[in-house]
């Protein structure tokens, strides 16, 4: 499987980003996309997670209400739309996805990753 994200960029405090992640290879064997994030220093970060077969959610406590990851099947494709941007939310945001098993917040736990796509919030 390989992944691809895009969308990154730089925001002023408050605004929003729409981040996307394409799927290709052997799709069919992903149950979960994920994405996380890491700032310069510090350690990577889960932001959220999707079901791919049921569309379940799940964010961490920092994204909830300010992010919706969301699926467009037809098109292998992941979106993590955020709002109400911070500057703590400046960092890597990278794609993730897993086959199932394993805790969905853990990293270790997706066996493929994107490059990753810069967010700066200022």
């Amino acid at each position: 499987v390989q992944l691809v994200e895009s969308g990154g960029g730089s925001v002023q405090t408050g605004g929003s980003l729409r981040l996307s992640c394409a799927a290709s290879g052997y799709t069919d064997s992903i149950d979960y996309v994920a994405w996380f994030r890491q700032a310069p220093g510090k350690e990577r970060e889960w932001v959220a997670t999707i079901s791919k077969r049921s569309v379940i959610t799940w964010y961490a406590d920092s994204m909830k209400g300010r992010a919706t990851i969301s699926q467009d099947s037809a098109k292998n494709t992941v979106y993590l739309q955020m709002n109400s941007l911070k500057p703590e939310d400046t960092g890597m945001y990278y794609c993730a996805a897993k086959r199932a098993g394993g805790a969905l917040s853990v990293g270790g736990t997706y066996g493929s990753w994107g490059q990753g796509t810069q967010v700066t919030v200022s």
